[in-house]
């Protein structure tokens, strides 16, 4: 096995890493800026999976992973970098894989340059890590549209998308096999959506509700056949699974490094702190959780890349990214102490992004429930 990297593959991460030193915040803002999301756009991020023919860069997983990582490594703004995967993951790279060529001519190109903007809408109150319990309803017409009434809740970049992928029930006898996915544009009547959430994570990155009322969609807009919806929907967490949480694995380098850097300079008792072993042995426990998370990581999209997109090595590479993220996170609080819990030097903030992971894209509990589902349990 080669677990180098390619030319390629390291002029990009080069590329991206300049493009966040020189044009992306080092700090959050309250919520991304068109500005931000331009250059997001200009330097490939928003379309790396999606195919040249529409806009895209064409990306592998493995080398779109390796981007990513490269993203949430050099880019502190986490919230941004999560806008941008969940854009591209969740909402593009379904439309990618099942939408008509006319609504891929159509929207691709303008979402890989960034002149729009995506978000999924599955979750609903009711429907969470048991995403085949949608109450949204899509009533077939005589015309062969569709007519949609819901409410999806945690909607990522809801606030401020102008497409969304939405997935509704057309069939409900037929449960999780009576699920279908359809693109919605925000301006069709009977599209609202509420004012941004407030959280505790990734903040940059509006998240909302949204409701269907009344709202009709024509079947050109549907995605694959009607009742694909959850094949639609494993597909996209597929990618959001792998390549998203790359961006969190490129925190984690970054995590490591701040720490190991204060760890040499910090002087307590005489001597700098990383010379006792309560400290280093937490930073040997943060560098464990990056390299086995990333060989996890590597497993899954080289995979994905082979045609054999194993749920079994997703959930594990998602499962171990996300807890490993949490634990190096407070890790690194312990270690900074009272800086640690202040606001400006961003362990917090890595912190408080971290608590996410464990939840959005199925959440960690879900994951271990595929893996022994894939082990025959």
């Amino acid at each position: 096995m080669d677990f180098n990297l390619d030319d390629s593959q390291k002029k990009l991460a080069r590329q991206i890493a300049e493009t966040c030193r020189e044009r992306l915040p080092e700090r959050p803002t309250a919520h991304f800026s068109p500005e931000q999301w331009a250059v997001c756009g200009e330097a490939g991020l928003l379309g790396l999976s999606i195919p040249r023919d529409y806009g895209g860069q064409g990306l592998g997983a493995l080398s779109t992973a390796v981007a990513m990582h490269a993203f949430g490594h050099s880019c502190a703004d986490m919230g941004l970098v999560f806008a941008a995967a969940a854009h591209q993951f969740a909402c593009a790279m379904p439309i990618v894989e099942f939408a008509s060529e006319s609504l891929r001519r159509d929207l691709l190109p303008k979402m890989a340059s960034g002149e729009l903007i995506g978000s999924n809408a599955i979750t609903e109150p009711g429907a969470g890590s048991d995403s085949t319990a949608l109450k949204t309803r899509a009533l077939p017409q005589d015309d062969g549209g569709y007519i949609l009434d819901g409410f999806k809740s945690f909607a990522g970049n809801a606030p401020v998308a102008d497409v969304f992928v939405a997935y509704a029930t057309t069939q409900p006898e037929y449960g999780a096999l009576g699920i279908t996915g359809f693109v919605v544009e925000s301006e069709r009547p009977g599209v609202m959506v509420s004012e941004p959430l407030r959280k505790v994570c990734l903040r940059s990155c509006p998240a909302g509700e949204v409701t269907f009322a009344g709202c009709r969609v024509p079947v050109a807009n549907r995605l694959g056949e009607e009742g694909q919806g959850r094949f639609v929907f494993q597909s996209s967490m597929g990618w959001e699974r792998a390549c998203l949480f790359a961006a969190f694995l490129g925190m984690m380098e970054r995590q490591l490094e701040e720490t190991l850097a204060y760890a040499r300079s910090r002087r307590q008792f005489g001597k700098a702190i990383g010379a006792y072993q309560a400290v280093s042995h937490r930073i040997a426990e943060m560098k464990f959780r990056l390299e086995s998370s990333r060989l996890l990581l590597y497993r899954a999209c080289w995979g994905m890349d082979q045609g054999d997109p194993q749920q079994l090595h997703i959930a594990l590479s998602k499962l171990a990214i996300s807890e490993g993220a949490l634990a190096s996170s407070l890790d690194a609080v312990r270690i900074f102490g009272g800086r640690g819990c202040l606001e400006g030097f961003g362990i917090e903030e890595m912190f408080r992004d971290s608590v996410g992971t464990v939840i959005f894209s199925g959440t960690s509990d879900m994951q271990r429930e595929i893996v022994a589902r894939e082990l025959g349990l």
